[in-house]
């Protein structure tokens, strides 16, 4: 039995070539093409594809609001197509806002053909595709995040005072400006500063500046 693919792509010729490299595979059919996210929802729908190849930017409906169009609103006739998003684009926006709607891949165009088309299959069956780049650009966000949560919550253990000391710093601001602007004396803030150091087990004011950007106190 064949995979039955819907290609939508607002680039003729990438649909073209698209249609070129999963011809390659005796089991995939390319079912139909469209060119915007609304034609691809009615297309989906009409055609009733196991997997739908999404682009993101195109003219009208993107991608993304496609699969949300498709995947978070329902299936017509209890019909649910597997959502793959191929793009030129890995931001983490793009990648997260697509695998929140229940796309169940995300691969880059420059994705070897082989495995493209491995991947359609891995994603009908069930399993998550991602090419190696999302996925490296996903655990850096999840780090990230991390990062930040731990930060807020040591800077939620601080006094009002000490968490505007930390604000000045980050902003890259002196003793006696962080002084000013809080009505402190330079040897006021350096105490401050200094026992912040102490207390938070950081090497320096660069790393007090990171944790005021890491915080959201900037």
């Amino acid at each position: 039995m064949s995979l039955r693919v819907l290609l939508v792509d607002d680039d003729a010729l990438v649909r073209s070539a698209l249609r070129m490299v999963l011809a390659g595979a005796d089991d995939v059919e390319v079912v139909g093409e469209a060119v915007d996210g609304a034609r691809a929802v009615a297309a989906a729908r009409d055609l009733e594809p196991d997997v739908v190849l999404m682009d993101i930017r195109m003219p009208g409906t993107d991608g993304l609001a496609a699969t949300e169009e498709l995947l978070l609103r329902g299936p017509r006739d209890g019909h649910r197509p597997v959502v793959v998003v191929l793009t030129t684009f890995d931001a983490d926006d793009h990648v997260l806002r697509a695998l929140r709607a229940g796309a169940a891949g995300f691969l880059l165009k420059d994705t070897p053909p082989a495995l493209l088309v491995e991947g359609l299959r891995t994603a009908v069956a069930g399993a998550p595709v991602l090419s190696p780049s999302v996925t490296r650009l996903l655990i850096a966000r999840a780090v990230r995040e991390s990062g930040d949560d731990r930060a807020r919550a040591v800077v939620a253990g601080l006094s009002p005072r000490e968490r505007d000391v930390v604000a000045g710093v980050g902003r890259g601001l002196s003793n006696a400006e962080v002084g000013a602007e809080l009505h402190l004396s330079p040897a006021t803030v350096k105490a401050h500063v200094s026992r912040l150091l102490t207390r938070l087990d950081l090497e320096g004011r660069v790393q007090l500046a990171v944790l005021a950007r890491d915080a959201d106190l900037l």
